[in-house]
């Protein structure tokens, strides 16, 4: 228990989903003083990327509209985590005093370096700076250049056929199966629309170079691309493990099940940089928000002297763009496993889009009004897919 008529510094590292989320639903107590530190001065939507990529949609968010009252945004990146000393070190110089951290830092675009030229002549699309890069490269391309997309999870998908749609020659690499976590039915429904926008769907094949105007194949074969868009695998920033913090393999935070490190107990995680006793939970918006409300409320409960709450969410299915016409909202059982019913067509685009509108509006919004106000499913048993993301 802290002191009575103490003013309690918390800051959020990561103005994500979790972390703005972890923000507003801080100011439930008047007397807790909340920096949210964002290397960005504008908040990201992640899965509208290849919206703002193929210029059929916004990305970003002016964060005057998403925060409370009171929550001082500071634009830099946070480099370490000071634990003895209670400070974050920020890019600038500065460093922030705290009482607590809640480390949401997020996820980041990935592309292996064991793959000979991807890092040098592919961009990926999981961070709004690669996404700028691709949507100006897109611009000075002609229509019918080739485009190779690589990665069969849900990103990759909605990239290709965000383009399709829009009459671009487009190559989608799966390197194992069309959207791998999705039922039979939904896998079947995403090929024929792809084959119907004649994107060619190379399901098996792994891309073993990125050369400047090619990607080279498993299969000794070559594809013409004049962009190749990497969105297989995602990453986490290395803070953590900068910090001197338990990590997973991956990178992410180690945690016990009220997402509190196992270092240190001022440091509260949530989001996709968390990993709940080495367990994290699916890389997800769906997951980010109910996670960065668990974290403030941990925080919350240390504050009060109260002990936390574990964590307890459960999944109902995923949600994927087919272009703007067209979507699937497949469903899931409660442990994120799903079953062979989705819905597709104008009314799964109408889903996948309310979904998206959901996330800000009546939650995060919602959060800023009424702090406390968010309440998720649970029941669910946990399981982890570092390698996907989805809504």
């Amino acid at each position: 228990m802290t002191k009575q008529g103490a003013v309690h510094k918390v800051v959020v590292i990561g103005g994500g989903y979790a972390g703005t989320l972890a923000a507003n639903r801080l100011r439930v107590r008047a007397d807790v003083d909340i920096t949210l530190v964002n290397p960005r001065p504008a908040f990201v939507e992640r899965v509208r990327l290849h919206q703002f990529v193929a210029r059929t949609g916004a990305a970003t968010i002016d964060f005057n509209t998403l925060l409370g009252n009171g929550i001082r945004l500071v634009v830099d990146t946070a480099v370490r985590i000071d634990a003895a000393a209670r400070t974050v070190r920020l890019a600038s110089g500065r460093t922030l005093e705290y009482d607590y951290v809640i480390y949401a830092v997020g996820s980041t675009a990935r592309i292996p370096l064991s793959v000979p030229g991807a890092a040098e002549f592919a961009l990926p699309i999981g961070e709004f700076e690669y996404a700028r890069q691709l949507r100006d490269r897109l611009a000075a391309l002609p229509v019918d250049a080739p485009l190779v997309v690589v990665g069969g999870g849900l990103t990759g998908i909605e990239t290709a056929a965000e383009l399709a749609e829009q009459g671009r020659a487009v190559t989608l690499i799966c390197g194992g199966n069309l959207a791998p976590t999705f039922g039979a039915p939904g896998r079947g429904y995403i090929a024929r629309w792809l084959a119907r926008h004649d994107v060619t769907v190379l399901e098996t094949s792994e891309v073993t170079e990125v050369r400047p105007e090619a990607v080279a194949l498993s299969d000794g074969s070559a594809r013409t691309s004049a962009l190749t868009i990497w969105t297989a695998g995602f990453g986490v920033p290395e803070l953590a493990a900068a910090s001197g913090l338990r990590t997973d393999a991956l990178g992410r935070l180690i945690t016990d099940e009220t997402l509190t490190s196992l270092d240190d107990s001022r440091v509260i995680a949530a989001g996709d940089a968390a990993a709940p006793s080495g367990r994290p939970l699916r890389m997800s918006t769906y997951a980010a928000t109910p996670l960065g409300a668990r974290a403030a409320d941990t925080v919350l409960s240390r504050l009060s002297g109260t002990d936390p709450a574990v964590i307890d969410l459960a999944f109902s299915g995923a949600c994927v763009s087919l272009g703007r016409r067209a979507g699937i909202r497949q469903l899931a059982g409660r442990d994120d496993i799903a079953v062979n019913f989705f819905v597709g067509g104008r009314l799964g685009a109408a889903i996948k889009e309310l979904t998206c509108r959901f996330v800000v509006s009546k939650r995060l919004r919602l959060e800023a009004r009424k702090p406390g106000s968010m309440r998720w499913p649970t029941g669910g048993p946990r399981l982890a897919d570092p390698t996907v993301m989805m809504p």
